[in-house]
């Protein structure tokens, strides 16, 4: 096995690593101050971004309020969000849809208006969507479109982060590979952005693109940054049922414009048990949803719309109605559902400003961990997050003290076919295990299990004989990473709250109202969550 040839050393002023909808306003804001490269696996349709079919949360309505919408998202954290971000996010969202609207995108209107789509625990319909339940894309590719014709904007398709570039403990940028021309490609710049989304693909049954695996966990975590309540995982309720492990997300959008869910007995089993029926936030959804299915004798349940208009549903989700059709199912009578991992609820540790405890390097989108998501993610309030938070990290690097940029950096990764279908295995093995002891519904014993087969995986990833420099042993590594990370999390609270539900310990507890931290070389520990100022 030989070292990759010497890459070309590529300086910019900004580095963005990803092109979901963080990566992409950060890249546009960022281009008013200096030259940016986005690095990314893949262009804008392999994000979650892009696949967003709900829409954009924001107040723009006059009967609508931040205090409404800091409520519940407030109510939907379950006790975790941090005051001070949630008070941010939504007192500055409704600028930033102002400024998107200002710039050429088109939201859905009624009689001139905005038409706003209510979801699951909001209580005020402010759910701006696009094209009815295209929202992401369009969003996406709006931007995607700026940021392609940018003259101070360069675009570096097919290459895979693997680390930062660290001197004397601040990023300068990352090492990357460039996948078509098989070799190493360092980027060094004085202001790094991870925007590389999320975790969820990593599980068996997910909604995500097969990209989104939590490489930005790993590399965050091996660089010192602490990961903060990462046992929350948000799992979709409503992902069209299939035997395939890529699951077709079904808006909670459609159960907002008044679709209900049956068990396979024909009982509507939300309605009468929970106060807002199918409107209950998702963690309360999904987990009704797994119950009906553990106790039945099919793996999922119907998601029934023959009460509905059928010509308003085909209007307002025309991309679902179009999936739907093509794999033999009618939008407009009945869908079978079953849960799917969905988000990464928590994530990388930021301040309000995106920045992380390593100097020079900021975190934005899915990926961070800012103190809004608390323990469950509120509907649709991922994508403002990603706007408000990725404006705010940009001009913070207009303020920060400028230090000489270092370049001696040199590659050292290498590639074989052997440990790429070597990796493979790995994540499928990964995938089983998690989807069997840290799914919806965790148990000590469950957990118990999952640790022991990591463990037995750890080792034989160990003994594989794969030098560490090589690209897909090292991203193997980062599999085992991010699925120590959740197992001891999930094991390490011993309650159930928002997207983490232990059946032993069924109840939300006052002594675990707190963050969880986990940091490379220290315990597993505790951070308050902080409260509403005096």
């Amino acid at each position: 096995m030989e070292l990759s040839p010497s890459p070309e050393l590529l300086t910019f002023d900004y580095l963005v690593a990803g092109s979901g909808l963080a990566g992409l306003s950060v890249a546009l804001r960022a281009a008013r101050y200096g030259r940016v490269a986005i690095v990314t696996k893949s262009w804008v349709r392999e994000s979650n971004s892009y696949y967003a079919q709900g829409g954009i949360a924001a107040v723009t309505d006059q009967g609508d309020s931040p205090e409404e919408h800091r409520a519940d998202t407030l109510q939907a954290g379950r006790g975790l969000c941090d005051w001070s971000a949630v008070d941010v996010l939504v007192h500055e969202a409704p600028e930033r849809i102002q400024e998107l609207i200002a710039s050429g995108m088109h939201f859905d209107q009624t009689d001139g208006l905005l038409a706003l789509g209510l979801e699951g625990g909001h209580h005020r319909r402010r759910i701006l969507h696009a094209g009815g339940d295209a929202t992401g894309a369009l969003v996406t590719s709006f931007l995607a479109k700026k940021v392609a014709e940018h003259p101070n904007i360069e675009i570096f398709e097919n290459h895979i982060v693997l680390e930062l570039l660290m001197r004397s403990h601040a990023c300068w940028g990352f090492a990357s590979w460039n996948m078509p021309q098989g070799r190493e490609q360092l980027f060094v710049a004085r202001h790094t952005f991870l925007t590389i989304g999320g975790t969820s693909a990593i599980y068996a049954r997910s909604t995500n693109p097969n990209t989104t695996l939590g490489d930005g966990v790993a590399i965050a975590w091996r660089a010192g940054c602490p990961i903060q309540d990462f046992e929350f995982i948000q799992f979709h309720p409503t992902a069209l049922y299939s035997q395939e492990s890529n699951a077709f997300l079904i808006s909670e959008a459609v159960r907002g414009e008044g679709a209900h869910l049956y068990n396979a007995r024909g009982e509507r089993f939300m309605a009468g048990k929970y106060p807002l029926a199918e409107l209950e936030p998702r963690d309360v959804v999904a987990r009704a949803i797994a119950h009906e299915i553990d106790g039945g004798d099919a793996p999922y349940v119907w998601l029934d719309l023959r009460h509905l208009d059928p010509q308003h549903i085909l209007n307002r989700f025309p991309t679902i109605a179009r999936h739907c059709s093509e794999v033999g199912y009618d939008l407009t009578q009945r869908i079978p559902v079953a849960p799917a991992a969905h988000y990464m609820v928590g994530g990388v540790h930021t301040n309000l400003y995106g920045q992380t405890n390593v100097p020079n390097l900021y975190v934005c989108g899915e990926l961070a961990s800012t103190g809004i998501m608390g323990a469950n993610r509120l509907a649709s309030n991922s994508l403002i997050e990603c706007l408000v938070f990725g404006h705010r990290a940009v001009e913070q690097t207009r303020v920060v003290s400028k230090l000489p940029l270092p370049t001696e950096f040199t590659p050292h990764f290498t590639f074989s076919l052997e440990a790429r279908a070597f990796y493979h295995k790995v994540r499928h093995e990964v995938a089983e295990l998690l989807a069997r002891g840290v799914g919806i519904v965790r148990t000590a014993e469950s957990l118990a299990t999952a640790s022991k087969a990591l463990k037995t995986l750890e080792k034989e990833v160990a003994a594989a004989g794969i030098p560490s420099g090589e690209v897909y042993h090292h991203l193997s590594e980062n599999l085992l990473i991010v699925a120590r990370l959740l197992v001891e999390g999930a094991t390490y609270r011993t309650e159930s709250r928002g997207g983490h539900y232990r059946a032993d310990y069924p109840e939300a507890s006052p002594e675990f109202v707190y963050h969880t931290v986990q940091q490379q070389g220290q315990p597993i520990s505790k951070k308050p969550v902080e409260a509403k100022p005096l």
